[in-house]
């Protein structure tokens, strides 16, 4: 009844969003210029011969999880495609970038159950796999009118959401009734997701603990290792604001310490680039900045990478990373893809966002976790002096990562499973 009250009042009040809200949006850059029309419903892309897999995710962090599963999918069964939605301009340009051959990206339109049956009627997916916690109810109970299964993978469900849906239990029961089955991202989420409502409920593992590297052009890289030369690069990845700056009173003392050290700085935000690079000139650093197609120099003393996409590149130039967003009351960001690289991993105290990782990255002695920049910039200072402890714990980090791939099998076995029932 809820999701109906929901519905109808989407339908009336859409033509009121679209010349506000979302004119605002488009005035602002946040849709795309010429693939508005997806945000509608309205899709151009044929739909591929065979069998069809819907996967949804809400930004970045959910479609990058996606990729091993697609990957693995895809080679496991020759007749299958792969449709992949997405919010986002970022993630839009991640997956152009990345995804396989037969799996595409399009736009999820706007949660009006006009739109969402447009989307499935156009493509007609035999499956619908929705990743971790972004519930559109319109688009959910269309697909559950359509009798398509509709399986949530890698549900998350964290201690504010549970407070708040559990005052509200009657709208997340009818909105979890909607899947086939859920998986739960731990056994915390799953049982969380069983008091919520869902009807069926397993856990098999963290399907970001099976990411998959990172894709590098061979090229660019080339033309980068030319530049540095056998220089130690120490990267801070993914940083936030203010980051930057705590560390940038303590990397003259990196300098000094480590001979020749070049510091790679990748903002999480890389609009944020020019600001950075201002910066750490006002702090008498010599800085190039990637955007402008500034090259590397031997005098280079930080190079801002303020690019999208280019990850890949980071990791497998460093030696030694930092995960931003964990100094600052972020939460911290995924540090897997650093430690997947053969990098020692550094976080700061902030990682909210990644407790069952951190957990298991401790387990197996997979990351340091330091209190401040000083303590992070003194604890790279202690690696690159001694070259057995960094080759240990950029050893630790990869060997870590592999056993924590083996999450993506037992996925697979359950969505397998699953649509055949």
């Amino acid at each position: 009844m809820v999701i109906g009250i929901y519905k109808t009042l989407m339908t009336l009040a859409f033509p009121i969003l679209k010349v506000t809200y979302i004119k605002k949006r488009q005035k602002a850059k946040k849709e795309h210029p010429t693939r508005f029309n997806e945000r509608l419903g309205d899709y151009k892309v044929p739909r591929p011969q065979g069998k069809l897999y819907w996967m949804h995710g809400a930004s970045v962090g959910e479609a990058v999880s996606m990729l091993p599963l697609i990957d693995k999918l895809l080679k496991e069964d020759p007749d299958l495609s792969i449709l992949v939605t997405t919010g986002t301009l970022t993630s839009a340009e991640i997956m152009a970038k990345r995804l396989p051959k037969r799996a595409f990206h399009q736009f999820i339109p706007f949660d009006v159950p006009a739109f969402a049956r447009k989307l499935i009627q156009h493509f007609k997916p035999d499956a619908v796999m929705w990743f971790e916690s972004e519930f559109w109810p319109s688009l959910l109970s269309e697909i559950k009118n359509a009798k398509i299964p509709l399986i949530l993978v890698n549900g998350r469900v964290s201690d504010k959401s549970f407070q708040t849906w559990k005052k509200f239990k009657f709208i997340s029961k009818e909105l979890l009734g909607c899947f086939s089955f859920c998986l739960g991202q731990s056994e915390q989420d799953k049982n969380r997701l069983v008091l919520l409502g869902a009807p069926k409920a397993d856990c098999v593992g963290n399907l970001k603990f099976a990411g998959m590297p990172l894709p590098v052009d061979e090229d660019k890289l080339n033309v980068l290792k030319i530049q540095i030369g056998d220089r130690p690069v120490f990267l801070l990845s993914s940083t936030h604001n203010d980051e930057e700056e705590r560390f940038a009173q303590y990397l003259h003392w990196l300098k000094d310490s480590i001979h020749d050290v070049l510091i790679i700085v990748v903002p999480r935000h890389p609009n944020r680039g020019d600001d950075i690079v201002r910066m750490y000139r006002n702090r008498n650093f010599n800085v190039a900045q990637r955007s402008r197609e500034e090259n590397i120099t031997p005098v280079t003393d930080i190079y801002v990478a303020d690019t999208i996409g280019e990850m890949g590149l980071w990791y497998g130039l460093a030696q030694v990373s930092f995960i931003g967003g964990s100094i600052i009351p972020h939460g911290g960001q995924n540090f897997m893809e650093a430690a997947r690289d053969k990098n020692a991993v550094i976080v700061g105290p902030n990682m909210q966002n990644f407790v069952e990782m951190m957990d298991r990255a401790r387990f197996y002695d997979a990351i340091y976790q330091v209190n401040s920049a000083e303590d992070a910039v003194e604890k790279v200072i202690t690696l690159f002096r001694d070259d057995g402890l960094l080759k240990d714990r950029q050893q630790k980090a990869y060997i870590w990562t592999q056993k924590e791939a083996a999450v993506l099998d037992g996925i697979v076995h359950v969505l397998k499973r699953i649509l055949k029932s």
